[in-house]
Order: C-alpha cells, then structure tokens, then sequence
C-alpha cells in the first residue's frame, strides 16, 4: 500500500505543478495557444465543467459536486480493492489512478470545473480536446488496473 499511495502523491504532485505552471505562470488564459511542438502538442486553456470530452458540462453545480463525490467514492472502492492486491503494478496503477482523480477533484472544488490545457493533434486533423496530466495518470492507471489485477490461477484450480 505505500507504493500506491507514493504514486497517488506524486501524481498528484505533477498534476497540481503543471496546472499551476501552465495556468498562473504561463498565463495559458491570456496566452493561449502555445505551440509547443507543432502541430503535434499545443497548450490551449480549457474549462471542463463535465467528464470526458466535455460530457454533461451544462448541468450546473449539482453535476460538479456529483463528479466530486463520485470521483471520491471510485477512490475509495480501489483503495479497498487494492487490500487484496499483491502485485507492485496493481499498486503502481491504483496510485496513478488515484492521484490523477484527486488532482481532478482539486480542481472541481477550487475553480468549479477542470483545468486542462494539452491538446495533441496529428496528421492534418485537429483535435478540439484538451486534457492534463491527471487524465493522463487516470487513463495509465484503469489500464494498468485492467492488466495487472485479478485472481491468480493455481495448478489446483484448474478448469477441465
């Protein structure tokens, strides 16, 4: 368990930094766009007031403080699942997923929505999204979750 909660930490920590550098430091709001490696990764400032891709963003403050609460519950249902986890990469994916959402729920609280500012586009097509580094963490953390958790198979338990 301490594997995870150092990766939540730190994850968390490089959300929070990177936010804060981009948004206050940069000043992305007054800035924006900073093309940073054209045309394959810009910052643009986006508020997220939803999920993913912006999804239920006009709900108002009833669906911010229902993704708050639901982003904390989903924290505690994996902190529970991980107490049967042996497997340090179970432990490493709880805590990206983990810290990722917590650095998400930072923002809810503070500013009302998510603060993202990359945005990755290729090959002549532009993509409208943007994202951070806590959606980064959570995404590595659910597939992480997805690859390296589960029942192990024994020599006795096998299936005929």
């Amino acid at each position: 368990m301490r594997l995870l909660t150092w990766t939540a930490f730190w994850a968390f920590l490089a959300d929070q930094l990177t936010k804060y550098l981009v948004v206050h430091v940069m000043a992305l709001e007054r800035n924006s766009p900073i093309e940073v490696f054209p045309p394959f990764l810009t910052f643009i400032m986006g508020r997220n007031y939803g999920i993913n891709f912006g999804l239920f963003a006009n709900q108002g403050d009833v669906m911010r403080w229902a993704l708050i609460g639901l982003a904390l519950v989903i924290c505690a249902m994996v902190i529970y699942w991980m107490r049967s986890e042996t497997s340090r990469w179970s432990f490493l994916s709880a805590g990206l997923l983990i810290g990722g959402a917590l650095g998400n729920v930072i923002d809810r609280v503070l500013y009302g929505y998510v603060a993202d500012f990359l945005n990755m586009s290729c090959c002549g097509i532009r993509n409208p999204y943007t994202f951070n580094v806590a959606d980064i963490a959570i995404f590595a953390g659910a597939i992480g979750l997805v690859i390296f958790t589960g029942e192990k198979k024994t020599d006795d338990a096998k299936t005929p």
